[in-house]
């Protein structure tokens, strides 16, 4: 499964990143995320976009995975 780090950045662009690489890999994907709004801007996203969620706390990060 792709995987891609958003760590460092605000929002909206772990939003647009997401969206991209979504494009890329329809079937799903793993996105790290570092705060909270990113958190439920990506999770957000995805759920409107039809995806299931689960979201992972590990350590200062996020791990959001995205399948269809």
């Amino acid at each position: 499964m792709k995987r891609i780090d958003t760590s460092g950045m605000s929002c909206p662009q772990p939003v647009l990143m997401t969206k991209k690489a979504l494009e890329e890999n329809p079937e799903g994907l793993d996105i790290i995320v570092d705060n909270k709004t990113a958190r439920g801007n990506v999770d957000r996203f995805l759920k409107n976009a039809g995806y299931k969620v689960t979201i992972r706390e590990q350590d200062d990060t996020y791990l959001i995975e995205a399948r269809k």
